[in-house]
């Protein structure tokens, strides 16, 4: 397969540095853009000198990067891992049109295109006769889509709930277990490098809220968008709180619930050891099933690492599914 890879931060870095070592399908980089640079090569680029330029220079390559450059060299599939923008999405959108404009397939891991143009998208691949791939984008490592799609195949998926974002599970985690404030656990987070230095995203309950959209489409085969939810994150609760639904034989959780009908982020009471009930930066998402019940899926749901082997097992998958192009 040849790839272009667009978004050299860190999760492309661990998609390049997972492709370099012993990948479960042959990868041929011809393209690595960051947000400014890009390297080009017909033949293939090597991905460990990318990373080695990367770090001693901040840059991937020698040329000013525009999404045109996708234009130039041909590719089986294009790896979008640029930036989240809500929106229109863009740049992400047109990286995503100028592939299928090529007859080329799209992994991605950014939740942009397709939690807020998910119909559009899918409308163009399939007009183009290309496949999209979406298992980064909300489940990391965890694989959520794949379960969906491969696993419950045969199945009727009424709806779904889960835990979406470990960040939030990290502080809630630590907020109960030490008994300290919101403000203390986050600075903490933000140290380990678990929390970014802004984390609206997270604890507001954006990010989940994303991932609970692109779940819903898939389910559903909706159009939904940020908009359809109700979201609230977790920046109003205190070590209080938390102790008095423990007393109670609870925790709280951030819980995105996904139905044919309604689309919830919110912190919710779970009974303890119950399948939500999942420490750390653990996620977990639970199906319910017509033939099989409840279905738990559980794992690390973000870092680059993680979300590069979605991002290669999502390209390993059309492979195989397409014999390439």
């Amino acid at each position: 397969m040849k790839a272009a890879l667009v978004g050299f931060g860190a999760v492309g870095q661990g998609f390049a540095e997972a492709i370099s070592e012993d990948p479960p399908v042959d990868v041929s980089l011809v393209l690595a853009a960051d947000s400014g640079t890009a390297a080009v090569d017909a033949e293939g680029l090597d991905p460990v000198q990318l990373l080695e330029t990367k770090e001693k220079t901040g840059d991937v390559g020698g040329r000013e990067w525009t999404p045109d450059i996708l234009d130039e060299v041909e590719y089986d599939v294009l790896v979008e891992a640029s930036p989240t923008t809500l929106d229109d999405a863009e740049p992400a959108f047109t990286h995503f049109t100028k592939a299928f404009d090529s007859g080329a397939h799209v992994v991605t891991c950014n939740k942009g295109p397709v939690s807020m143009r998910y119909g559009e998208v899918m409308e163009l691949a399939r007009e183009a006769g290309v496949k999209v791939r979406v298992e980064g984008a909300v489940g990391g490592a965890m694989p959520v889509v794949n379960t969906v799609e491969e696993s419950l195949a045969g199945d009727t998926v009424h709806g779904a709930r889960g835990i979406l974002n470990g960040t939030c599970n990290f502080i809630l985690t630590r907020m109960l277990e030490e008994g300290l404030t919101y403000e203390h656990v986050l600075k903490e987070a933000q140290d380990m490098g678990i929390a970014e230095s802004d984390p609206t995203f997270d604890v507001e309950g954006i990010d989940t809220a994303l991932k609970c959209v692109i779940l819903s489409n898939v389910l559903f085969d909706g159009d939904r968008t940020l908009d359809d939810v109700d979201v609230e994150g977790i920046t109003e609760l205190t070590p209080d709180a938390l102790r008095l639904a423990r007393d109670s034989g609870h925790v709280v959780k951030l819980v995105g619930e996904v139905s044919e009908d309604e689309l919830t982020v919110a912190p919710r009471l779970v009974p303890e050891g119950e399948a939500l009930d999942v420490g750390g930066t653990l996620n977990v998402v639970s199906f319910d099933c017509e033939l099989a019940g409840e279905v738990t899926v559980v794992g690390r749901g973000a870092g680059s690492l993680e979300t590069a082997s979605a991002l290669v097992s999502d390209v390993a998958a059309i492979a195989r599914e397409s014999g390439g192009r």
